[in-house]
């Protein structure tokens, strides 16, 4: 499924919540870190994990709300 981040990303911190603009809110629930600075980046979400264009990898996440 594809969306999009609310608003700046600045990558993977090992913590990170990421808000979508349907609404989403997803955290991160394993350790990666990977810094890179987008405005919006598109998000393509298959179960559990979550791809952000330009990083290196999926990366397993939990929605929050």
């Amino acid at each position: 499924m594809r969306k999009q981040v609310e608003d700046d990303w600045s990558g993977w911190d090992g913590d990170t919540v990421v808000k979508l603009t349907d609404g989403s809110v997803w955290r991160q629930e394993e350790y990666h870190y990977e810094y890179r600075y987008s405005y919006r980046p598109q998000v393509t979400l298959v179960g559990n994990m979550m791809r952000v264009d330009g990083m290196s990898r999926a990366v397993r996440v939990r929605r929050l709300d």
